[in-house]
């Protein structure tokens, strides 16, 4: 049985690209429809869905996708890796339901979503999750061992974000470049733990015109151009 979902677009023909999103701790699918609604307009033949978390927290409100009462690093690792498997199933069930595969699956998260997509792309390893992942104030549980060479990542960031300190980003980029991972960081000023409609802009500017290093790589070694803009 799938868990509570909004789709806010589903294509009038087959979809062409699945499109995911995952909302931060103690909100639910509504919290991110307006990040959905903007990829809608970009991508009209992409079927738009917005995932509830599947347990209730108990701040009084809302649902997260791991607890995070007396968390430390060490609980964030394990608890994490206890919610990853039901999260990847949901994904991978919502891929077969659509008939899409990885290639032509975007994942966004935020805040807790935003470490969930993180670690569910890059946990993948050699058997892919998704063509590209959008990581919202995020961090990761644990950084990763090795480069998820299938996944373009896009790393945005408040600089004034309390929540999650967007330290935490610049050192998962440096970090992803290290293993040469693709990957794309922007760390915004004055920007709190929060999506304003210029992230949104961002975000949308992002995927329509960053072509994959994998394709750049794809079409050198086969001397032809590489393809242009993120539309996959």
């Amino acid at each position: 049985m799938k868990q509570a979902a909004l789709i806010l677009q589903q294509p009038s023909g087959t979809a062409r690209q699945l499109v995911l999103l995952f909302h931060g701790l103690g909100a639910n699918e509504e919290d991110l429809r307006p990040v959905g609604e903007r990829l809608s307009a970009e991508y009209p033949e992409a079927l738009v869905v917005s995932l509830r978390a599947p347990h209730p927290t108990n701040l009084g409100c809302g649902y997260q996708w791991f607890s995070v009462t007396g968390i430390d690093d060490a609980k964030r690792v394990e608890r994490v890796a206890a919610a990853m498997p039901p999260f990847v199933a949901a994904i991978r069930q919502w891929q077969r339901d659509t008939g899409l595969g990885p290639e032509a699956t975007v994942l966004v998260g935020f805040s807790q979503g935003a470490s969930m997509v993180l670690e569910a792309a890059t946990q993948a390893g050699d058997d892919v999750l998704a063509g590209r992942v959008v990581a919202l104030a995020g961090r990761y549980a644990q950084l990763p061992e090795s480069n998820p060479g299938g996944t373009t990542l896009f790393l945005v960031h408040g600089k004034t974000d309390e929540v999650i300190h967007y330290g935490f980003t610049v050192e998962a980029a440096r970090h992803l470049v290290a293993l040469g991972a693709d990957v794309v960081a922007d760390v915004i000023p004055l920007l709190g733990h929060e999506i304003d409609a210029a992230v949104i802009d961002l975000v949308a500017r992002r995927l329509r015109t960053h072509v994959p290093k994998r394709h750049w790589e794809a079409a050198m070694r086969q001397g032809v151009p590489p393809p242009g803009g993120g539309t996959q």
